[in-house]
């Protein structure tokens, strides 16, 4: 339609004239492509065929998803987006009370953003740790000079790393320095905690080693019953919003409509665009129609692999242990194997999908006169079953 009205405004800004022009020949093409593809569209429009679904707003009661929802690590609290960061925050610091270590190195990898500092400033307090444990009757080891530039610029720029160095049994205390008047301040070493050389190891590999602590998406798993609704998605505003630098991009893209409209497009170069309009969509809500006619609903990330969504399906079956298929729409089957994104497949921001048990180990199973239980998820989903509406 947007594109039909470009050619409208075109129309109506440069007459006609009275023979095929090029420019002309070129709009009756680029017209012609457009009915055609107005054309199979809605020829294949059908179940199962993933279609883009207008944004909701949030609280609908007809949302297929109330909203992206992720889970607290440490908490286990279920988060919407707008809550996560604080939550996790708070939660890290309430962790100071019982293990101040952990939360100090918590801290550390997850309040500071700049990946490279947080490197370089956990490289250098694991330096201090290695000398002091290499050399233990050395006394200059065990004292940090809080004013040293390097100290300055790689570590007390970072937040978690005053708490972590008195969690682990540094103290702050004025010095003298030598050939200066006035004592300087310094982190000086615990004889306690120099007497428990394999304590400083362990808090050293645990800091190396450690990661942000970030709160992961929430699938929230939802079983319908038979719906001819299946391939209808409601989603709130969630799963289309875009970053500043992503609508920038959308804007930019739109300033560009009016002249691809002017040039012949091949099929190769609409394949193009249509992957870059699915590469904006950062969630995905997938549907899996399963053999009873009943609906298998979680939550993804639009660049999570294929396998993802079979280790969820595998997840809800009784019998977990037989193969399966999953088909998109088309019957094209998507691989367990292949390292392909949702994103990559089309899958966004919404689709249903066809479950089918595979064909070989069913072929056998009949044969030995046996058949499957036409309930195949497990009973404390189907207790949970809801009407799409």
């Amino acid at each position: 339609m947007a594109a039909a009205a470009a050619l409208a405004r075109l129309e109506q800004k440069q007459p006609r004239a009275r023979g095929p022009t090029s420019q002309e020949s070129i709009r009756n093409q680029v017209r012609k492509e457009l009915r055609a593809e107005a054309t199979v569209s809605a020829s294949t429009e059908a179940p199962g065929t993933n279609t883009v679904p207008e944004a909701k707003e949030e609280g609908s009661a007809h949302l297929a998803v109330p909203s992206v929802c992720f889970t607290c690590p440490l908490t286990g609290a279920t988060l919407r987006k707008d809550q996560r960061d604080a939550h996790i925050k708070e939660a890290i610091l309430s962790h100071f009370s019982t293990d101040p270590v952990a939360a100090s190195i918590m801290k550390i990898h997850t309040f500071n953003r700049d990946r490279d500092r947080v490197k370089l400033g956990v490289d250098t307090i694991a330096k201090y740790l290695d000398n002091i444990c290499l050399h233990p009757e050395e006394e200059k080891y065990r004292k940090i000079k809080l004013q040293n530039r390097v100290f300055q610029e790689r570590i007390n720029c970072l937040e978690g790393t005053h708490e972590f160095f008195e969690a682990i049994g540094f103290q702050k205390a004025l010095l003298p320095v030598p050939d200066q008047e006035g004592p300087e301040e310094f982190y000086v070493l615990s004889e306690a905690a120099l007497a428990q050389p394999q304590s400083l190891q362990r808090h050293r590999e645990q800091l190396l080693v450690a990661e942000p602590v970030r709160a992961t998406l929430a699938r929230q798993r939802r079983v319908f019953r038979p719906s001819p609704m299946a391939s209808q998605f409601d989603l709130p505003g969630d799963f289309f919003n875009l970053t500043a630098e992503e609508i920038k991009r959308e804007q930019k893209l739109r300033s560009e409509a009016v002249e691809r409209l002017s040039v012949l497009r091949t099929k190769a170069m609409r394949e193009r665009e249509e992957q870059r309009e699915m590469r904006k969509y950062t969630y995905t809500l997938l549907r899996v129609r399963l053999p009873d006619g009943c609906l298998l609903q979680g939550t993804f990330y639009a660049r999570e692999r294929v396998a993802a969504l079979y280790a969820f399906v595998r997840e809800a079956l009784q019998s977990d242990w037989l193969p399966f298929d999953l088909l998109a729409s088309g019957g094209q089957r998507l691989s367990e194997d292949e390292s392909l994104a949702f994103n990559e497949c089309g899958l966004v921001p919404s689709a249903l999908l066809t479950f089918s048990w595979d064909a070989a180990v069913l072929a056998d199973i009949r044969a030995a006169g046996a058949e499957l239980d036409s309930s195949i998820l497990k009973p404390e989903l189907l207790a949970a079953i809801e009407k799409l509406s």
